[in-house]
């Protein structure tokens, strides 16, 4: 079973808002694991420290699926999820102390440790997470470390520093629950997160082998990111991290759910709608969803229809004939939204508000002032109105159908007479003068493959080529004077750009040049792991570390390549 460092990608199980790792914060690492919760926002609540006596000991931390270790000399803490609310801890010449992850304590704020005369044990209370954290001693022994009153500086328990055997569950409760009773051997927990774990890697990825050595680490960065319906969540969810990019964007999950679809039908569906949910009455769909939290002050690019075009070729038997008519109804209103409210009065093409809303945030097509026509946006709403179609004639609405086929191919033809200057895509300003950048985001009318007319897919597949470094698509020309090794979309290497330029090239019949966009990227995975993005030149990983769409990426365009490769006509 594949192992992982716990700085890169979070310890934690399908389903759990609770994770073990160092970072506590954004882009903040501390010395020790904690216990994180994802619930109301990020939070590390309990700090977790291997002790002997009353002294700290340094200790190695391994990790893989289905436990994690800290090693020292002369003793050995592991822990395992029982479940996604229970963590089973055991050690043997070591023990641990949990301590409440943060000094400040007030009525208002903080980690509060009490004794529970009900269950007899220890409960932490989170006043940031609104839950409690139970303390059970299965085996050996524990004692409280400092006052367990409020305003105390010090609020832990200790167990096992005499050097004994000793193990522990860690329950994660809203209000209360029954005492602990008889519980699984340890080794049994384990054992069943590795049967869990190895049925999603087999389900998800069947055709890994030596080919693809980055497969079941993917696997398991999507595994982990689950979370159960809890909050504005209402289905299970893949969080982008698990790390401090937790969050579900509205774009972000239409890549999780593609590569969940052939070995995870319904968790990928869930993917996809659970967006949906939030709605609004405009047809908007909100910038992000959290546990707590669901913005609407941005949205993202409408690259659902060009999502579900591509479901369609992977949910095995197709899409869910009985969830058609909702799917409809709901992309609709979501195209209907960019063709009603995203059009200033006279103009043919919608616009984006802030870069924010493309996805691509700071790009340099959003240098310029004002709301921006960019060549992408026409391009997934033509894909998108192409789907609308479809489903229209298969809901039995001939009518719908021709309307969204012309409306279609209306945008595309003022996409081609607004923005394509016969050399090149441009974006402007509305009402403003056309305008070129260094920027991918340019060329990525590529998304339409086929429907291009060819001498403008071989321009287009040409300026894609050179944004080709040898780890990746760059997202703005390395000899731009805009460009920045980390700076976001302005050069980094980026998975969803990777995916709709590949699947577009190769529908477009560039077909090599696909092949060598994919093969880099996955190269880059197996070397750098599946950072949110990466540098153009040195294939660095940088960001969040433990990225989910990266991770889908990496499955998508292997799996792909994999299935090529039993294909008679099969190329690369």
């Amino acid at each position: 079973m594949v192992d992982f460092s716990v700085r890169e990608i979070p310890f934690s199980h399908r389903g759990s808002w609770l994770n073990l790792s160092p970072v506590v914060g954004l882009a903040t690492y501390a010395d020790d694991l904690h216990l994180v919760s994802h619930r109301n926002g990020m939070h590390a609540v309990l700090r977790l420290v291997p002790v002997r006596g009353r002294e700290r000991v340094p200790a190695a931390v391994t990790a893989d699926p289905a436990v994690l270790t800290w090693t020292a000399e002369r003793g050995q803490v592991r822990a395992a999820f029982e479940s996604p609310t229970a963590l089973r801890i055991s050690g043997r010449g070591l023990g641990l102390s949990i301590a409440a992850a943060d000094d400040t304590l007030t009525p208002f704020t903080g980690t509060y440790l009490f004794f529970d005369p009900v269950s007899s044990a220890p409960v932490f209370t989170s006043y940031e997470t609104g839950h409690r954290y139970r303390v059970t001693v299965l085996a050996g022994n524990a004692h409280r470390s400092g006052a367990w009153s409020l305003g105390t500086a010090e609020r832990a328990i200790v167990v096992g520093d005499d050097g004994g055997a000793w193990e522990v569950v860690l329950e994660e409760l809203t209000t209360a629950r029954e005492p602990v009773g008889v519980r699984p051997p340890f080794e049994d927990v384990v054992a069943g997160t590795r049967r869990a774990f190895a049925a999603f890697t087999d389900a998800v990825a069947p055709w890994r082998s030596d080919r693809t050595p980055a497969a079941e680490l993917a696997c398991y960065v999507l595994w982990s990111a689950v979370v159960d319906p809890a909050g504005f969540i209402g289905r299970p969810a893949v969080l982008m991290s698990k790390h401090w990019m937790d969050k579900v964007w509205s774009w972000d999950h239409c890549f999780t759910a593609l590569a969940l679809a052939a070995g995870e039908p319904r968790l990928a569906w869930d993917q996809l709608q659970v967006v949906f949910d939030h709605q609004t009455p405009e047809g908007a769909l909100p910038d992000s969803i959290t546990h707590a939290e669901v913005l609407y002050n941005f949205v993202k690019p409408p690259v659902h229809g060009w999502a579900v075009a591509r479901l369609r070729e992977r949910l095995p038997g197709g899409l869910p004939r009985s969830e058609l008519a909702d799917l409809y109804h709901r992309l609709s209103a979501w195209t209907r939204f960019w063709l009603d409210h995203r059009r200033a009065p006279g103009e043919p093409l919608p616009h984006y508000e802030h870069g924010n809303d493309s996805g691509w945030d700071n790009s340099t097509v959003f240098q310029g002032p004002g709301a921006v026509q960019s060549a992408d946006l026409p391009a997934f709403l033509v894909l998108q109105m192409r789907e609308l179609a479809r489903l229209a004639w298969e809901g039995g609405d001939a009518v719908a159908a021709t309307r969204w086929t012309r409306e279609a191919a209306a945008v595309q033809s003022e996409l081609m007479r607004r923005l394509w200057n016969g050399s090149a895509f441009t974006s402007r300003s509305v009402g403003g003068a056309p305008r070129t950048t260094a920027s991918l985001l340019d060329l990525m009318p590529v998304v339409l493959g086929d429907q291009l007319p060819s001498a403008v897919r071989g321009v287009v597949a040409a300026g894609v080529a050179r944004h080709l470094t040898p780890v990746g698509l760059s997202t703005e020309l390395p000899d731009s004077p805009a460009y920045e090794a980390d700076g976001y979309w302005r050069g980094p290497v980026w998975a969803p750009a990777t995916v709709l330029v590949e699947d577009g090239l190769r529908r477009g019949g560039s077909v090599e040049l696909a092949d060598e966009v994919s093969a880099r990227f996955r190269a880059l995975c197996e070397k750098s792991g599946f950072a949110e993005n990466f540098d153009a030149l040195t294939g660095q990983g940088l960001r969040d570390r433990a990225y989910t769409w990266t991770a889908a990426a990496y499955l998508l365009l292997a799996g792909d390549a994999e299935s090529r490769r039993h294909l008679p006509t099969a190329r690369g």
